[in-house]
């Protein structure tokens, strides 16, 4: 029991519980923050990242010398700097070496290290790696003082806090990462603008970012493609350091002779896997959501080459790849978020002239330091050669000192005024290097270096020259990385294009006439060419089965289905099933009741208009293109009172005036067709009143023509009532009997 802790002790800390949570969660916000998942403004990169370079710089991997194992790399960071899982470790250098995810790769990777279709690296063991000439170029000036260096997480070793080389590293290769409750989403653009950039705010600081982006036009992907955002969007996107940009694939037209051709894709937009562009692309096409598209092939080696095929000769270029843009990653979304850390270690969101002005602060201590440091060097070295001036003008002396002296220092600081180092370097001195004390190279030396020393003095009092030197530098950078070299050349164009256009259906899909004929059962089917209506009967059908509805209509038009619950259901023309057999269910196509009885089918025009009617009387005017479900579940169109159905959904002729309405009581009434309001979904008003009974049938008709029937028998004859006078009416009435001889059924026909 006397391993039990006694409260009393002072070993038991009391503290609520929700106090104590947050505490230990802020901690760990901010160590996801900072030390993990934004860059650092000043060099572009996260720890994990700063110490594998670090410790491949130690190992010596420039790029002159030869690859060593990754898994020696690992091993190192994970052991001396960076106490995480080594496989994170890996795949973060991995990363680094893979062309097609850095515009500007600091690691030189030798083996298997991953490729565009999505593929890993091979193991840590079997890759190799070595550092880049930009990897050198970020970390130059590490031995001359430049930054400061910190313990490693065990004391053992040192490392630096940040990289002070001169290339605009966090823009040119941008970053990404997720910490606890922000994000970063940098894209990489061109060094050689990035440079520019920096060189203009560097003449002109109080420049803003429309004059930045004269010269940073935009990401510059290492997968090329095509950023398609106006100017306004980028310098907006810039401006506020939030946005996006919109990047197509880059794409060619390739004639294939006999008027057939095919499209080339030979870029494809940043961080998109290609086989699973492919795959995507293949699944349009199997689920026939893109009918002009017939194939697509991929015919890449070390260059992209995807061939889409269309599905005929016919087909619109454009309208294809229009298609592609909207419905696949072949034009994809990259977010912008310059959420960075700046040089207090605080994150926060900047804009384009933000970063470059923190960046360049960053420049001008580096310099700073740099100089400071080489003056100490140069103090150094003059103090050294001041001594071995003395000694060679007194070598005589010197030598009999030290052969004579047991303690030979003392003596040499006594006689000739040496500094302690002085008298130390002249006695460490090789026999051999006294052929080399001449003094006229000694006083070159010396006044080389005073020479040097005046001029870092002069830099280090001046802000002007320390600014003509930066742009100095950067201009010797920048020929490194310029746009006429094989790694500077841009390769993302910058063309402003419009947002991707819905398709249309008929776009998409050959033009043929069909007859679509609808059972009594609801079974449908579409018969090639326009038949006569008439002849509908003597299509078969299943036993107790006969027709209920026929219509002419094209492949490309949509058939709307009307049902007595008042929802409309969509028919695409090119998917009904063909002519042959009895067609299939109409219910497998749309989620309409087994018991729900259907009223109508009719084509959905895009200026044509319904009248829509309840067996209670009720109506209105529905246009098709509202009707229009884009669902197998349809879309509500009448909101019927309790004991009603829909029972009419007829298409009203453009040159219809007026409404014929009669009831099951046989009383007919005609109102002018304006009297009806247009909505888009409703109960809609009263067209005729019933004491007993409901509506019959409603139709639309031009007055003036008069109302015609079907006389019965096998005939054919039409009887036509002239003058309708007498039933015309206000809407709402209760009508008179219909014209002699029309229809008992109570219908128009």
């Amino acid at each position: 029991m006397s391993d039990v802790l006694d409260p009393s002790d002072g070993n038991i800390v009391d503290a609520p519980f929700d106090s104590a949570l947050s505490q230990r969660y802020l901690v760990y916000a901010l160590s996801t923050i900072t030390a993990r998942s934004l860059p650092d403004l000043r060099d572009g990169l996260k720890p994990v990242h700063r110490r594998l370079l670090w410790a491949m710089r130690l190992l010596k991997l420039d790029p002159a010398a030869g690859y060593k194992k990754c898994a020696r790399v690992v091993g190192d960071v994970i052991g001396k700097y960076h106490p995480h899982g080594d496989q994170s470790v890996y795949d973060a250098m991995v990363r680094l070496a893979q062309t097609f995810a850095l515009r500007y790769p600091l690691v030189d990777g030798q083996g298997n290290f991953g490729n565009i279709d999505g593929d890993n690296a091979a193991a840590y063991r079997y890759t190799e790696a070595r550092l880049t000439q930009v990897a050198i170029d970020l970390m130059a000036g590490l031995d001359d003082g430049t930054v400061d260096f910190r313990p490693t997480y065990n004391g053992e070793d040192e490392e630096p806090e940040i990289m002070p080389g001169l290339f605009p590293n966090l823009l040119a290769n941008g970053a990404s990462g997720i910490a606890v409750g922000m994000a970063t989403s940098i894209p990489p653009h061109n060094a050689a603008e990035v440079i520019d950039a920096a060189m203009l705010l560097i003449d002109q600081p109080e420049a803003d970012d429309a004059a930045l982006l004269a010269h940073v036009k935009g990401p510059d992907f290492p997968t090329g493609g095509i950023i398609v955002d106006s100017p306004a969007a980028i310098a907006e996107a810039y401006a506020t350091g939030h946005g996006g940009f919109r990047v197509r694939s880059r794409w060619e037209k390739q004639d294939e002779g006999r008027g057939t051709w095919v499209a080339v894709v030979t870029e494809i937009p940043y961080g998109v896997q290609k086989g699973k562009l492919i795959e995507q692309i293949a699944t349009l096409i199997n689920d026939k959501k893109l009918p002009i598209l017939a194939d697509v092939r991929d015919e890449s080696d070390t260059d992209i080459r995807i061939v889409l095929e269309p599905r005929s000769r016919t087909v619109d270029p454009q309208l294809l790849m229009d298609g592609l843009f909207r419905l696949t990653d072949l034009e994809s979304r990259v977010s912008l978020n310059l959420n960075v850390l700046d040089a207090t270690r605080t994150p926060r969101v900047m804009s384009l002239k933000q970063v470059l002005d923190g960046w360049l602060t960053h420049q001008f201590v580096v310099l700073v330091r740099r100089s400071e440091h080489r003056l100490a060097k140069i103090a150094d070295r003059i103090e050294l050669l001041d001594g071995y001036l003395i000694a060679y003008l007194n070598l005589d002396r010197v030598i009999a000192i030290i052969r004579a002296e047991d303690e030979p220092k003392p003596v040499l600081i006594a006689e000739f005024s040496l500094t302690d180092r002085q008298a130390e370097a002249i006695l460490n001195m090789r026999l051999r290097s006294l052929r080399k004390l001449e003094e006229m190279e000694i006083r070159g030396e010396r006044d080389a270096l005073e020479k040097e020393r005046e001029e870092l003095t002069l830099l280090l009092g001046s802000p002007a020259r320390q600014r003509t030197r930066l742009k100095r530098d950067l201009a010797k950078l920048r020929e490194r990385y310029g746009p006429e070299t094989p790694l500077g050349r841009r390769r993302t164009l910058v063309e402003e294009a419009a947002p991707t256009r819905d398709i249309p259906l008929e776009a998409m899909v050959e033009r043929e006439p069909i007859t679509v004929i609808l059972s009594q059962r609801g079974w449908i089917r579409a018969l090639r060419g326009h038949i006569d209506l008439a002849s509908a009967d003597a299509v078969k059908f299943k036993d107790g089965d006969g027709p209920a509805h026929a219509l002419h209509a094209q492949t490309t038009d949509r058939l709307i289905l009307a049902a007595e619950n008042g929802r409309v259901y969509t028919l695409a023309g090119d998917r009904l099933p063909g002519g042959r057999g009895y067609g299939e269910p109409v219910r497998l196509m749309t989620d309409l009741d087994a018991d729900t009885g259907i009223v109508a089918l009719a084509v959905a025009n895009a200026e044509g208009r319904l009248l829509v009617a309840s067996s209670d009387g009720r109506g209105f005017v529905a246009r098709t293109a509202d009707a229009v479900a884009e669902t197998r579940k349809g879309k509500q169109l009448v909101n019927l009172r309790p004991g009603a159905k829909l029972k009419i959904a007829r298409p009203i002729a453009a040159e219809a005036d007026y409404v014929a309405v009669i009831g099951d009581n046989r009383k007919l009434v005609l109102f002018p067709l304006a009297e009806l309001p247009e909505m888009g979904r409703g109960q809609g008003v009263m067209l005729q009143r019933y004491r007993d009974g409901g509506l019959a049938d409603a139709t639309t008709l031009v007055f003036a023509a008069g109302l015609s029937w079907a006389m019965g028998g096998d005939s054919g004859r039409t009887r036509t009532e002239a003058d309708l006078s007498p039933w015309r009416a206000a809407r709402g009435a209760a009508g008179r009997m219909p014209p002699v001889g029309f229809p008992r059924d109570n219908r128009f026909g």
